[in-house]
């Protein structure tokens, strides 16, 4: 897998999610900051803005697109969130739903997220329900937004039963992927993403997933190989939103990984200290393919093959690397048993049967899972 050749260095590129009526496009590139007012004013006319984001990129990233909104003669108002998944919460989105009708913001206005996945999720869902639907556009600053979170018109928070279990699904007008952005994330912060770029891969696209064993460390660097791996994980995403938009059927595939990691969220309280989403999800994906491994569906080299690319990446995939630990086997398997994914009270895994051959397996017994589970808790 190479490159294409119309994503020349420098260039934008151009993804599109295909929804009837609903349809928007993805520009990823380098400095697209700069051109965000240009592009929201194309896309609403005379429309006031309403900037969220969060007290850490404000500081960093705000300044520069509020000067360009008001160059193009555009209005915007400032609303700052606390950092951090906490801000998730029914009082956080209460709180932002008042400052946004105490500013006017109509139907026809624009309410800007700009920040990671948090800021996403929050503004999209208030978005989801100010004045019964208001457009928003999506301007992410950390690489597992711009890859995952940003796309496909999920939004929600967290409940104290778990993770997201809380939103609307609401599509983006617009989304900017400005991959510059990702310069200021701490080398922490941006493996984390890298998690859900590796994903695709390992999903249905085994070629990226080579790709990405080759090439990772200039995706962190910052060259052509970044913007490539954003646009291929935006298109990966788009067909298949285009697919199946509320996840009634594969869209679920991209919950790869997903089932472990929100339950070691739960179980660590959502402490970023102690662990992030990117890192849950790394850990999730590893066990996935383990567990894969476990029932006979998966090779044994396959899954040591994806544990080793993010151990090389410097990303965890084990149990025992979650600072303070996880939990017993029962407190993990009854922290999924809130996942979204759960039908009937009956847990539904996304399962491999080898890398890039990911598919959605219902029905798996508790029992089953719970073994592994505190097999891998006893491997230490």
């Amino acid at each position: 897998m190479t490159i294409p050749a119309d994503e020349k260095p420098g260039a934008r590129i151009g993804v599109s999610v295909a929804l009837e009526g609903r349809a928007y496009d993805i520009h990823i590139g380098r400095h697209l900051l700069c051109e965000a007012a240009g592009l929201i004013g194309d896309l609403a006319p005379g429309a006031k803005v309403a900037l969220v984001t969060d007290g850490t990129v404000a500081a960093l990233h705000a300044p520069a697109l509020e000067a360009s909104l008001h160059q193009a003669g555009i209005a915007s108002t400032r609303m700052v969130i606390p950092p951090g998944e906490a801000s998730k919460s029914f009082g956080q989105l209460a709180a932002l739903c008042d400052e946004l009708l105490a500013a006017k913001i109509e139907r026809n206005d624009i309410v800007v997220a700009l920040g990671g996945g948090v800021v996403g999720d929050l503004t999209g869902f208030a978005a989801a329900i100010l004045r019964r639907g208001v457009r928003f556009v999506q301007i992410p600053t950390s690489l597992l937004a711009q890859v995952d979170s940003s796309v496909g018109g999920k939004t929600g928070i967290n409940s104290s039963h778990g993770k997201n279990l809380i939103g609307a699904f609401h599509q983006p007008a617009l989304v900017i992927a400005d991959t510059a952005l990702l310069d200021t994330l701490s080398e922490r912060e941006f493996k984390a993403g890298y998690a859900e770029v590796v994903k695709y891969g390992l999903i249905d696209d085994p070629g990226f997933f080579d790709w990405c064993e080759a090439n990772w460390s200039r995706i962190i660097a910052g060259g052509p190989e970044r913007d490539h791996a954003v646009a291929v994980a935006c298109r990966a995403k788009a067909a298949i939103v285009a697919r199946d938009e509320r996840e009634e059927g594969d869209r679920a595939l991209l919950n790869l990984g997903h089932t472990f990691a929100h339950a070691l969220e739960r179980l660590t309280g959502y402490d970023s200290r102690r662990l992030v989403h990117g890192e849950a999800v790394a850990i999730g994906l590893a066990l996935a393919f383990r567990f894969s491994q476990r029932l006979g569906l998966c090779p044994g080299q396959d899954a040591v093959r994806v544990a080793r690319h993010l151990d090389a990446v410097g990303l965890p995939s084990r149990l025992r690397q979650v600072p303070g630990g996880t939990g017993s086997a029962d407190e993990i398997v009854a922290a999924m048993a809130q996942d979204k994914k759960v039908k009937r009270g009956v847990l539904t895994f996304i399962l491999a049967r080898g890398i890039g051959r990911s598919f959605i397996a219902p029905g798996v017994a508790a029992e089953e899972v719970r073994a592994f589970v505190a097999d891998e808790l006893a491997a230490g």
